[in-house]
């Protein structure tokens, strides 16, 4: 897939080098260092259509994002540098202390965008290695978790095979179930100091992805069954309830805004209103249900009082 670069504005960004630095601005060179930073999300994007083409197009699309909200974010930063010269440039006499208080208060928010950009990268990371977030709202939320199962259970299988190999030949060089880069990877990860087993995947390693296989599996036959069961709802003397299937969520919905008291026992109860569904709901689980009846109960004595 072609990769997609957005315009950085290198006028900006000379202008803003010339008010905080006595060097010339090297041309091209905001452009150059955007650009190797987008390849690396490009570069884990293409990893991901490599290894599991079913989530390649969610991989892009993140590479995407990440392409253009660092564009932004770097010509931001232009820009809040332009606000106010360094005092190294100007000199102190009558120097704007003001307006330089903004400009660090600019810097900072910006910056903390910048960090949060950066969360990008571990979002398609997470694509590559099956350590993704699935929300059980997701309508392809089966097809994933099943998609990771297999993932998790390769792994196990991979790990065990080199294992085995080592023990044998206890070398990994001609390792079949490796690549030439991850024989490499695991020789240096043999050598640090926390290795204390004399074996390729430690001990550990093998617990804890079996017991996410489980874990996953149990999500999996879970949503399900919760899935395979259709959508139903039922009206109370104060809303009416959609335990809605395919969301996997518990909604309530009411005939007006409730009032400001009635409000704080529905968040009370882990009930959040989402503008987009029009009601206040929260994930569709057993617990949902008993904090529904918890809530039905207390609104009655609310309004008895």
């Amino acid at each position: 897939m072609g990769r997609k670069y957005y315009r950085i504005d290198e006028n900006a960004a000379r202008q803003a080098q010339s008010m905080w630095s006595l060097t010339d601005y090297v041309a091209g060179s905001k452009t150059a260092g955007y650009k190797r930073l987008v390849d690396k999300a490009y570069d884990l994007a293409d990893q991901v259509a490599e290894k599991r083409p079913g989530r390649a197009e969610e991989a892009y699309s993140l590479a995407d994002r990440y392409a253009r909200k660092l564009a932004d974010n770097l010509n931001a930063d232009s820009r809040i540098n332009q606000m106010c010269p360094s005092v190294l440039i100007t000199g102190s006499a009558n120097f704007p202390v003001k307006k330089k208080e903004r400009q660090n208060r600019a810097a900072e928010r910006n910056h903390q965008e910048y960090q949060d950009i950066q969360k990008y990268l571990e979002k398609i990371r997470r694509l590559l290695y099956g350590n993704e977030i699935i929300k059980s709202k997701d309508k392809a939320a089966v097809q994933k978790l099943q998609e990771k199962l297999n993932l998790l259970e390769r792994k196990q299988e991979q790990m065990k095979a080199v294992n085995r190999y080592y023990r044998k030949h206890k070398r990994l060089d001609g390792c079949p179930d490796l690549s030439l880069e991850e024989i490499e990877l695991l020789k240096k990860k043999m050598e640090s100091n926390y290795h204390y087993e004399d074996k390729p995947y430690l001990s550990f390693e093998l617990s804890n992805n079996n017991q996410n296989i489980h874990a996953t599996k149990a999500r999996l036959e879970k949503l399900k069954a919760a899935k395979a069961e259709e959508t139903i709802d039922y009206d109370t003397s104060y809303f009416k309830v959609v335990e809605n299937t395919e969301m996997m969520r518990l909604q309530l919905f009411f005939d007006e805004k409730p009032k400001a008291e009635i409000r704080e026992v529905i968040k009370h109860h882990g009930f959040k209103w989402s503008p987009k569904n029009g009601c206040w709901q929260r994930q569709l689980t057993d617990n949902a249900r008993y904090s529904l009846k918890c809530l039905i109960k207390q609104l009655e004595e609310l309004v008895n009082k």
